[in-house]
């Protein structure tokens, strides 16, 4: 419970540097995204962190002339709004997760969006240092560190040979999946310029598995490499 004569408020240069930061630093993750092509860029993480801000602002702040508008004694609960970014941030992310065939894509990107949620808030609410520090986190995590993840791995994950196979147009892929959907570790299925393409990574590949795969009439090319 909050004297009415003690309900805070925050001055327009306040809240726009608040809100400033948040778009800076929701930007900052988006061009990551943004250079890797991913289905949220620039503008949507500036956005998710701008409205995050916004609603925390307001939830904080936006109702003290009415917190202060005569009642001695009124109940205010400054989280109240803001803790709906939490859950509704949820459906947005839902929405960056695609399949494209076999494989599933957007998981990192409706991950970035979360954090950049909650870096959003903490602009709004006024705590700089940890968004800046969680920008910078999530920034490392979606580039240096898969980068150093993938060379630390590399190493010591069995060897693989990877299997790219062209389907013909208008065939689809039952044929091949057939002869290596049971050894394959991952397969994937896009369309490359009106070309359907199928990838998969094996721990082993012989003549006579391409020779097979050939022998389909939905295969228009094989090829593979480690």
């Amino acid at each position: 419970m909050l004297l009415a004569s003690s309900v805070p408020a925050l001055g327009g240069g306040d809240a726009l540097l608040r809100l400033a930061v948040a778009a800076a630093l929701g930007a900052a993750v988006g061009i990551e995204r943004e250079i890797r092509d991913r289905e949220a860029g620039i503008r949507t993480h500036l956005l998710v962190a701008l409205g995050s801000a916004l609603f925390t602002i307001v939830s904080a702040y936006g109702f003290h002339d009415f917190l202060t508008s005569g009642a001695n004694v009124v109940r205010a609960d400054p989280t109240r709004i803001a803790a709906q970014i939490v859950t509704g941030i949820g459906f947005l992310g839902a929405g960056a997760i695609l399949r494209e065939g076999l494989s599933v894509r957007g998981l990192t990107t409706a991950g970035s969006l979360w954090v950049v949620a909650a870096i959003g808030m903490a602009a709004g609410a006024g705590y700089y240092w940890p968004a800046a520090i969680g920008t910078g986190l999530t920034i490392f995590a979606l580039w240096p560190l898969r980068v150093i993840a993938y060379r630390a791995l590399e190493r010591v994950r069995p060897e693989e040979r990877r299997l790219v196979i062209e389907l013909r147009e208008g065939h689809s892929g039952r044929g091949v999946l057939q002869l290596i959907g049971r050894e394959a570790r991952r397969l994937e299925l896009r369309d490359y310029a009106g070309r359907r393409v199928i990838t998969a990574e094996l721990p082993g590949v012989d003549e006579e598995l391409i020779a097979r795969l050939g022998e389909l009439d939905a295969v228009a090319g094989v090829s593979w490499r480690r």
